[in-house]
């Protein structure tokens, strides 16, 4: 089994990061070879909509023709096993840079058949973990739930199936007096940190180990 953990996040050690780890590790507990691809490491656009991946008969049918920094992780997930998506949410949604790579990711094997069939050759489990600063109740309130909802249904139909997990309440800053935040309180950001956080961790790990189950 091999599973590719994919780091949306222009961070490599924070809160995105050390879930992944956690993923990471919860697969490698079952056995799993993993890789983990930061994808701010990587020279790349987003969906040109050029359409190559959708002509009858063409070279780049069901699969993106454009060359990049991208071209490598894209052929490493069409032969994984499993592979999951991390991100911190910005503006309800994930990262840009993780949104570029979905649209790359999803458009060459989303048929437009009446059905919107897939063309992903196999069924693979798929994950994301999403990250914010906002509490759990703020995050319920202000809809996020429905884009994380959305992603889980596109990654299910094109790959197969899909989890989720959300951590909330992260910690932005190691010194909040540094910064212009009075919107939060950085003792209670702090209490998350060392109380919720690990929780939120073992969540991923459980989620790594259930992708390649």
């Amino acid at each position: 089994m091999k599973l590719i953990a994919i780091n949306g996040s222009p961070r490599k050690k924070w809160n995105t990061a050390l879930l992944l780890e956690s993923a990471v590790e919860g697969a490698k507990s079952k056995g799993a070879e993993t890789e983990t691809v930061h994808l701010y490491d990587i020279d790349f656009k987003g969906c040109h909509s050029c359409f190559a991946c959708k002509l009858i008969s063409g070279k780049s049918y069901g699969k993106c023709a454009v060359k990049d920094g991208l071209t490598p992780l894209l052929e490493k997930i069409s032969e994984a096993d499993a592979f999951v998506i991390g991100s911190p949410v910005y503006y309800a949604d994930v990262t840009g840079e993780t949104r570029s790579f979905m649209e790359r990711l999803f458009y060459p094997f989303m048929m437009y058949d009446k059905n919107y069939s897939s063309l992903f050759p196999k069924k693979i489990k798929t994950g994301f973990i999403y990250d914010m600063n906002q509490k759990e109740e703020m995050m319920k309130a202000r809809g996020y739930e429905y884009f994380f909802e959305m992603n889980k249904t596109y990654m299910g139909k094109i790959f197969g199936s899909c989890e989720y997990i959300t951590a909330c309440n992260t910690y932005q800053f190691t010194d909040y007096s540094k910064y212009e935040c009075s919107a939060f309180d950085p003792e209670a950001k702090k209490e998350s940190r060392e109380t919720q956080f690990p929780i939120d961790r073992q969540k991923a790990f459980e989620l790594g180990a259930s992708l390649v189950s």
